[in-house]
């Protein structure tokens, strides 16, 4: 049985690449991965999915080939393709096959990282299978490929409330193992907001966060706006003086209008529930 001082790791990993907060995340990441199992990371977006892989291959050694999840993207982007000129010149050789980033990961022993596995298309997403149960994929005329030992794929997935995304299959659900990211505490996010802004007034950070985090709650908003909206308000906020409700409107506007999604049973506009929200958030705000 390996037994691992997984306190102390995670400790170093948050202090060398700045990570705030996470440890049951990275813990579970982890020992998944030293388990040889293949990782999904679901929640919505903002919450540092993104960020979390990546930093767990640098911590691990590994090198990360990124897949981003679109409609468009075929079998063959992933896995590759053959080159007409060379196959001519020279026939269906290895020298002929151009590799995509599965092949490519698979022969290195890399972290192939999906972006968004649920955006892919089913057929895509099938290709999979064969890869995470057995290590090994046939591709015509070439033959099969074998994954290095190392070889592990972390994925990530918004919720499927959202928008262009379809449902996994139960037969790619079942070669994961889950695990759920949220959005983090109060004091984590204002923390995470001055670290990434560079801004060092408590007030601005502050102000940012239950600004964004208003958003998440309020019955007109469907989908609220992310900590990555509340980096760039404080940095938008900052620029502004004096900093009075009016301008904290303006910021807000400007930052969280593109990220927010009103209801349906909400018949204003992005821009007029967000200063609703400011104005209300800001109550007793003293300029």
């Amino acid at each position: 049985m390996i037994k691992l001082d997984l306190v102390h790791e995670i400790s170093d990993i948050q202090k060398k690449y700045t990570v705030v907060g996470r440890d049951s995340e990275l813990k579970k990441a982890l020992v998944a991965l030293r388990c040889r199992k293949h990782v999904l990371l679901e929640g919505p977006v903002g919450v540092g999915k993104t960020f979390l892989a990546s930093v767990i291959a640098k911590h691990l050694g590994l090198k990360l080939f990124r897949i981003d999840g679109d409609e468009r993207l075929t079998e063959r982007k992933i896995v590759g393709y053959w080159d007409p000129p060379l196959v001519l010149s020279k026939g269906y050789c290895p020298e002929a096959f151009v590799e995509g980033p599965l092949v490519r990961a698979m022969k290195t022993g890399g972290l192939l990282f999906i972006n968004e596995l649920n955006r892919l298309p089913e057929s895509t997403q099938n290709v999979l299978l064969p890869v995470m149960d057995e290590g090994i994929l046939y591709i015509p005329k070439l033959g099969e490929i074998r994954s290095a030992p190392k070889f592990r794929i972390i994925a990530t997935q918004n919720p499927e409330e959202h928008t262009g995304v379809t449902r996994l299959s139960e037969a790619l659900r079942d070669r994961f193992l889950l695990i759920k990211l949220n959005y983090q505490p109060y004091e984590e996010e204002v923390k995470i907001v001055k670290l990434r802004s560079g801004i060092n007034e408590d007030s601005i950070a502050e102000t940012s966060v239950r600004i964004v985090r208003a958003t998440r709650s309020s019955p007109k908003i469907l989908r609220g706006a992310s900590v990555r909206s509340a980096i760039d308000l404080a940095v938008i906020a900052s620029q502004l003086r004096p900093l009075n409700i009016e301008r904290w409107v303006e910021a807000s506007i400007m930052s969280l209008s593109s990220r927010v999604e009103v209801t349906d049973e909400y018949h204003g506009k992005e821009d007029e529930v967000i200063a609703e929200i400011v104005k209300f958030t800001l109550q007793g705000f003293q300029s």
